[in-house]
């Protein structure tokens, strides 16, 4: 208002100057705005080193769970790694969408477990067409096991083939399917190769030491037998002195009443005192199977699948093997 005094204590201000106040703030938001636009595109220097650095990481795509928790033990900061099955999807369930082929399209290199147990992936290669993707087969080189034969259901297409697949269950087999990893990398990557070797001596040496504890801690019983969901236990088994049985070849098969008897004989026989279980499969199969034998449900993780947490550190691998010998030894009765 005209009239209007001035409040007490400040000074009046003129008319002019209370007209070029908002113009004013408008300049002074406006400058804001053009900063941080300028520091927005400019980038710090650290996000700036920090993109160009993912932008020079080798390319590499890995098949499922130990795959990928092997390729980042050696990748390191070296490679970017980019599992092609979700970790919460077993190599059994796997179904491709047209993301996995621009994956593929864009990778440099690929691994895999090998021993079939990818049985989509070399359809799946060939139609992404990338003829610079190198292919790290882990399984080369390793001893097998046969898969026992009149277990696999053919006519659904559910079976492991002639060679049993779980090589990564034996922490010394992974050893071999780091080294190869690790040689693999290195021939594609040769400006990395230290840091390829060095990261894979470092999780050698904890598999080494894994081997070790498991091995100490199971040698009270050698000879004994358990019992799993599914026939992924043969390599475990073999490496500290055990037998392994199993109700089916594949988790995605239900048990046959012939099984289901097979395996109240095997219970009886061995007096074990629980059986394996999966944290994907086979609980309800195995629950009124463990309530009429009288024995636990114990779980054992052959780790074809986790969460996405889990999928990002190698330490899992660890971790999970440790877990699957206390709940075993329990399973024994110790």
């Amino acid at each position: 208002m005209a009239g209007s005094l001035p409040t007490p204590g400040l000074p009046a201000l003129s008319p002019s100057f209370l007209l070029m106040a908002p113009i004013r703030a408008l300049l002074i938001r406006a400058g804001a705005i053009s900063l941080s636009l300028l520091l927005a595109a400019c980038g710090t220097p650290q996000q700036k080193a920090e993109s160009s650095s993912s932008s020079t990481r080798l390319p590499v795509v890995t098949t499922f769970l130990p795959i990928t928790l092997f390729t980042r033990a050696v990748a390191g900061d070296c490679a970017t790694v980019t599992a092609l099955i979700p970790p919460s999807t077993g190599p059994h369930d796997f179904q491709a969408k047209p993301g996995d082929l621009a994956a593929l399209r864009q990778a440099r290199v690929l691994v895999k477990n090998g021993l079939e147990v990818e049985g989509f992936l070399d359809k799946l290669v060939a139609s992404a067409g990338n003829s610079e993707l190198a292919v790290i087969d882990s399984s080369r080189g390793i001893a097998t096991i046969d898969s026992p034969e009149g277990e696999a259901d053919h006519d659904h297409g559910h079976a492991h083939g002639a060679v049993n697949p779980h090589i990564w269950l034996d922490p010394l087999r992974a050893v071999q399917q780091v080294e190869t990893i690790r040689d693999g990398l290195v021939k594609v990557d040769p400006s990395c190769a230290e840091g390829y070797k060095r990261n894979a001596a470092a999780f050698i040496a904890q598999l080494r030491q894994l081997n070790s504890e498991i091995a100490d801690q199971l040698k009270p019983y050698s000879g004994k037998t358990f019992i799993a969901f599914h026939d992924f236990a043969p390599y475990f088994a073999d490496r500290y002195g055990l037998k392994a049985e199993f109700l089916v070849d594949v988790p995605e098969l239900n048990p046959s009443p012939a099984d289901l008897q097979r395996v109240a004989a095997e219970v009886r026989t061995t007096q074990l005192k629980a059986l394996l279980s999966e944290p994907q499969e086979g609980q309800r199969s195995f629950n009124t199977l463990a309530k009429d034998l009288g024995v636990k449900i114990s779980v054992f993780d052959p780790l074809e699948t986790g969460s996405l947490e889990s999928s990002q550190d190698p330490g899992t691998y660890l971790r999970v093997m440790r877990r699957n010998t206390a709940d075993l030894i329990q399973a024994f009765g110790g």
